[in-house]
């Protein structure tokens, strides 16, 4: 169905069906609600700038940060600032200009919209989040969409990201190695990269006759600290501490070294991404290093040729242990 046909069928004109749909001030409330329905009935999900696209285009890239998990993070935590930071270098070079959303989901329609709003030649999505069937169901017909995350076999939207099974695998086998054997995982188990980071990690652990503990915890510093302090003083002690991201890590050798536990000579902990912090805590944390400039690249390169219809695959960038002193 065309915006002919879907302006016929509400009364008006097709300028104010475009107008509608894109939540254009101009046409009040009800009527925009009465075509927004009559187009949800007919299946109809038009861009704003649809009828233009052969013409022209926006000149510009979404980037799109859904935090369905973990409302308490923010853009200044130092992963995200990193990655957003070689993205919107790369896209300046290429000459679009950016758009930043931070998404706190509260339907399963929020990325229709930023797609149907047609301001951005295309998406680039920072993470999964609990939002992995929303990001597959709008992948199905909108191509030019990239995202920061694990691939699953079969999936539709394309993903660069690390091999994160294979990171959690190598950090509990650096543990092992050291003659760790009270295994703790600290962070946020349930979204798709950390799940992996997870698995690896218990792989590790039961090839060498161990098991783990996971501690759940929001992945901000404040929440991770608090974690971790009550975890300490309600149970045995853990001596291999693997954590779902170097800011968790930070608050984890934060909180040890409230509770008296010596860093590394009590305990090893190892975080994950290597951010610019990471060799600067105290003592510098061994971490697994995701190389955000070449996924940043990856991102980019694959969005552009999404946006020109070429096929593409997802990339899977492997992880490097960095080895430091809380080890």
């Amino acid at each position: 169905m065309r915006l002919s046909d879907l302006a016929a069928l509400a009364g008006v004109s097709t300028a104010t069906v475009s107008r509608a749909l894109s939540g254009h001030s101009s046409v009040n409330k009800d009527t925009q609600k009465r075509i927004r329905d009559l187009a949800e009935k007919h299946g109809v999900r038009p861009n704003q700038l649809a009828r233009n696209l052969r013409l022209k285009n926006t000149g510009a890239i979404g980037l799109v940060m859904p935090l369905g998990h973990a409302r308490t993070q923010h853009l200044t935590d130092p992963f995200f600032l990193s990655l957003l930071g070689f993205l919107a270098d790369l896209l300046v070079d290429e000459g679009y200009d950016i758009l930043l959303t931070r998404v706190l989901p509260d339907d399963t329609d929020w990325l229709d919209g930023l797609i149907a709003a047609g301001r951005t030649d295309g998406l680039l999505i920072i993470g999964q989040s609990d939002q992995f069937e929303v990001i597959e169901r709008a992948a199905e017909r909108y191509k030019p969409l990239v995202v920061w995350g694990v691939h699953r076999e079969g999936q539709i939207h394309a993903t660069v990201g690390s091999d994160n099974i294979l990171g959690g695998l190598i950090a509990g086998e650096q543990l092992i190695a050291r003659g760790r054997k009270r295994l703790l995982f600290v962070g946020d188990p349930a979204p798709p990269e950390f799940a992996d980071r997870v698995e690896g990690f218990r792989q590790a652990a039961s090839a060498a006759g161990l098991a783990i503990d996971v501690l759940p915890t929001a992945m901000d510093p404040v929440s991770a600290h608090t974690a971790i302090k009550a975890y300490l003083a309600a149970n045995s002690r853990p001596d291999g501490i693997f954590t779902g991201s170097d800011v968790v890590a930070m608050s984890v050798l934060r909180g040890c070294q409230e509770a008296g536990i010596r860093i590394p000579d009590d305990a090893s902990v190892v975080g994950y991404d290597d951010v610019t912090l990471a060799a600067q805590t105290s003592p510098p944390l061994s971490t697994i290093r995701q190389d955000l400039e070449t996924g940043a690249r990856a991102m980019v390169d694959l969005l552009i040729k999404r946006i020109a219809g070429e096929p593409t695959d997802s990339v899977l960038l492997p992880p490097v242990y960095v080895q430091r002193y809380s080890l």
